[in-house]
């Protein structure tokens, strides 16, 4: 019974759904609009201000190179042979992204991330920093007092770090100089991009767009939909905001079962399932079996044989407790039974793997 007071790390999320089986999305929820994007930005920068925590600028010659170019745009031109000793400062990678259609003026958050040997941003203050897209053009500019969410020590109370000192965020800290050209609502034509390429739920969204509008979309290539729009921006507006809006019943989901290696949680979907199977990891054991039942009318009474089966599934440890579960052959009554036993985060994915390999487990099986 000592194991059954094992600590262990592993967790059986199973999502239940109703018997229905068909889930309403809408075509916003599932869809993506080709080229209505955001657009990834960074830049380097200097964090100033800092309470001795910056970088050691003998040991990250970059922050003192940076450091001087700085003084020297603002007229400040240092003696030579000056080796600058700062520990207020400290180099940045300063990283963004650009909403889609972002105007001018319009205000960003901004990430700021150490990149030397800092030990803590802290309290800094990043200095005006030019942030570029992929084609090297500047389309923002951060700058602002850092937001660091957590803090080192403090005496008295803790020795233990909450959170990580070395990256935050500057909250509408950086300015769109600079708007993305895109022609998107310029053209006759926008075309709709599935998030999860599904045949089924593409063609129930052309049909859900064409019962609309009449015959305005079409499939053009796997998981993207064409749709012909009006010339007016208002009535285009108007057009995608409704099609966006417009619900299907989403085809059934693929069965899948996610193992997070690290803590051995489990989720899996409504569909998966298990078949007749036995498997032996070490010292534990799982076998899965159907018992056939037979059940026959009284004699002499108007009835019919039915055959039916319990699912049975069976779980041991050599030489220790058997755990039996009749009625069901669920994958989380495995994995409870697991749990049970001890079993660790290891043990569970190589059971897991082997099932999936005997074909017992009618799942896809990913490991995170």
């Amino acid at each position: 019974m000592n194991k059954l007071k094992k600590s262990i790390s592993l967790l059986a999320l199973c999502f239940v759904f109703t018997a229905q089986g068909a889930n309403a999305a809408r075509i916003k929820d599932i869809t993506t609009i080709q080229g209505v994007r955001e657009n990834p930005l960074y830049g380097y920068g200097l964090v100033v201000g800092l309470d001795g925590t910056g970088d050691q600028t003998s040991q990250t010659r970059f922050t003192a190179q940076s450091i001087e170019s700085m003084l020297t745009k603002q007229g400040v031109n240092l003696p030579p042979g000056i080796s600058l000793q700062t520990k207020n400062v400290a180099s940045v990678m300063v990283t963004a992204n650009m909403p889609p259609m972002g105007n001018p003026g319009k205000k960003i958050d901004i990430t700021v991330s150490s990149i030397g040997n800092a030990k803590s941003l802290k309290g800094g203050t990043l200095l005006m920093t030019p942030l570029k897209g992929a084609d090297g053009q500047i389309y923002a500019i951060g700058q602002g007092n850092l937001v660091v969410g957590g803090a080192g020590a403090e005496a008295g109370r803790s020795s233990k770090r909450v959170n990580h000192l070395s990256a935050g965020r500057i909250p509408e800290g950086g300015v769109i100089e600079r708007a993305i050209p895109s022609k998107v609502l310029e053209s006759s034509t926008i075309k709709l991009e599935l998030k999860d390429l599904d045949f089924g739920n593409a063609d129930r969204v052309v049909k859900a767009i064409n019962a609309k509008f009449g015959n305005v979309s079409r499939h053009i290539a796997s998981g993207l939909i064409e749709l012909d729009v009006p010339s007016d921006m208002n009535q285009k507006l108007a057009f995608v905001s409704i099609v966006q809006q417009l619900e299907i019943v989403e085809t059934e989901l693929v069965a899948k079962v996610v193992i997070n290696s690290r803590t051995g949680s489990v989720v899996m979907n409504q569909k998966v399932s298990l078949g007749p199977s036995a498997v032996s990891h070490g010292n534990l054991t799982v076998s899965i079996d159907s018992i056939p039942i037979v059940s026959q009318p009284n004699p002499f009474a108007q009835g019919e044989t039915v055959e039916t089966s319990l699912d049975q599934i069976e779980i041991k440890e050599s030489g220790g407790e058997l755990i039996k579960i009749n009625g069901s052959s669920s994958l989380n009554d495995v994995i409870n039974g697991l749990n049970q036993l001890g079993a660790s985060p290891t043990d569970l994915i190589s059971i897991l793997q082997a099932l999936k390999t005997a074909g017992s487990l009618k799942a896809d099986l990913e490991i995170i």
